[in-house]
């Protein structure tokens, strides 16, 4: 794997990366509510380890994407249950398992994100990595949760760049602690808002007395039109004077040979949401809604060509929730977890944490070019910062 001069950094497999090396959205001077956890990021929910692989080659296909992954709790735990819950704001896209989450309220795999041709590699890569280092999960059935977004404006999407052993390798390389944003594993390639976008997290706290819980996102960006883009209220979309080549050239009658034109704001969007609260299915699904929330805080109305696809979990309870053959009679549960009527604080946290996710993921971005030349400019700290400079 080789990267561009300007990006060196994504030519590898990675999982955390140093605190400090690029600006984040709050560091800009944008105002955010809420309490951050300690890395601002999904890895704040305990146990939970995020591996990326960026594939960034100029031949013999350009290919500008990856694969990140998310392991609930850890590589040692990775067929253990967690409840779930999903919503879909628009439907033009794929999270694979998600008919057995809605069926039973829980999955017992690694989740994994990439671009929209490569579902099928990543898929086979997980069942891959569990059949080695699971043999006794795998044994049975295995419905590995693998959401997309589509890369082709700048990535040469139908290549066949991503293999299985991408996804093992991000699986291999997840760590806890602070993560990568911007131009990093599934995120390569993403272009959000008429910027370069790509992958972007957050997290927020939630406190009761002496108890605690972490609510943390991660997203991967491919949304939203120049026009829409909305931050902390002001127009930095429609104000900003970046070039938008995806939504103003004729990249997109090239590539058909037709005159059909680009539509702004298609792409989509995956967000995922962790939280250590112990949560119901049904909570999870209702902390899955409100991401469409915190996505339009940032402008978003929900392109009829975006995928916009939510999971949310919880690693609470673990040993709940199972759904394996051979227990050898009746098997009775009981699981512990917030009262109904306590659940706004951990709404306010979802929404919070996506759309500082989305700005995150915005800020880390950089320039990129792909095939055909194909550019996508990332969103200037310099305007940021003047937006907020009073």
């Amino acid at each position: 794997m080789t990267a561009p001069l300007s990006d060196p950094s994504t030519s590898r497999p990675s999982g955390t990366a140093p605190l400090g090396t690029s600006p984040r959205a709050r560091d800009l001077g944008i105002p955010f509510d809420g309490e951050p956890g300690p890395w601002n990021a999904i890895t704040d929910v305990a146990g939970l380890e995020v591996g990326y692989v960026t594939l960034v080659e100029d031949g013999p296909a350009v290919t500008r994407t990856g694969v990140t992954a998310i392991l609930p709790r850890g590589k040692a735990a990775a067929g253990s249950p967690c409840a779930a819950g999903l919503s879909v704001l628009n439907g033009n896209g794929e999270l694979t398992g998600s008919t057995w989450i809605e069926e039973s309220g829980q999955f017992q795999t690694p989740i994994a994100l990439t671009n929209s041709h490569a579902v099928g590699a990543v898929h086979r890569g997980i069942d891959q990595w569990m059949a080695r280092h699971h043999p006794a999960a795998a044994a049975q059935w295995m419905l590995p949760v693998v959401g997309e977004t589509w890369d082709g404006y700048l990535n040469s999407i139908n290549a066949d760049t991503v293999l299985p052993e991408h996804a093992a390798a991000a699986l291999d390389a997840a760590r806890t602690g602070p993560i990568a944003e911007g131009n990093v594993g599934g995120g390569t390639g993403m272009n959000c808002y008429g910027f370069k976008g790509g992958t972007g997290t957050a997290s927020r706290v939630v406190r009761s007395g002496d108890d605690s819980w972490t609510v943390g996102v991660l997203l991967q960006a491919n949304f939203g039109s120049r026009n829409e883009l909305r931050v902390a209220g002001r127009r930095l979309g429609p104000d900003s004077r970046v070039p938008d080549p995806m939504s103003t050239t004729d990249w997109f009658e090239r590539d058909t040979a037709s005159p059909a034109h680009a539509v702004a704001g298609a792409g989509s969007v995956i967000v995922v949401v962790a939280t250590d609260a112990p949560m119901l299915p049904d909570q999870c699904r209702a902390l899955a809604r409100r991401v469409s929330l915190g996505l339009a805080r940032t402008g978003t109305t929900g392109s009829h060509f975006s995928g916009d696809i939510f999971l949310a979990f919880s690693t609470a309870n673990e040993g709940g929730l199972g759904s394996r053959m051979g227990a050898g009679g009746v098997v009775v549960e009981q699981l512990s977890h917030v009262a109904w009527g306590s659940m706004d604080p951990f709404y306010e946290a979802v929404v919070e944490a996506t759309e500082e996710a989305v700005l995150n993921a915005l800020v880390a971005a950089r320039d990129m070019v792909g095939r055909e030349g194909h550019r996508s400019h990332a969103l200037p700290h310099e305007e940021v910062r003047a937006a907020f400079a009073s």
